[in-house]
């Protein structure tokens, strides 16, 4: 599974299509917690955050949300950069 970017210890991931399934998500981990975010509305449909991280990766989901899309969809993985 591809990590796509990293910042304040929440890792950001995306599994390759042949082990996933509808709707675009990415899988989340930060310490022990561990979450999937849907694409097109930002929301956690498996898992839980603390809501302190949440809002960080839906931040970053924001400046990024077409670029990710794109990325489910063409299966081409790539580091993106790191909300700062």
């Amino acid at each position: 599974m591809p990590e796509i970017s990293r910042f304040y210890g929440i890792a950001i991931r995306m599994y390759l299509i042949d082990s996933e399934h509808p709707p675009r998500h990415i899988h989340i981990k930060y310490n022990e917690y561990i979450a999937v975010m849907e694409l097109e509305n930002l929301n956690i449909i498996d898992g839980k955050l603390p809501n302190k991280c949440k809002k960080l990766v839906r931040e970053w989901c924001k400046k990024h949300q077409n670029e990710l899309i794109k990325m489910w969809d063409n299966q081409d993985f790539y580091k993106i950069k790191p909300l700062e």
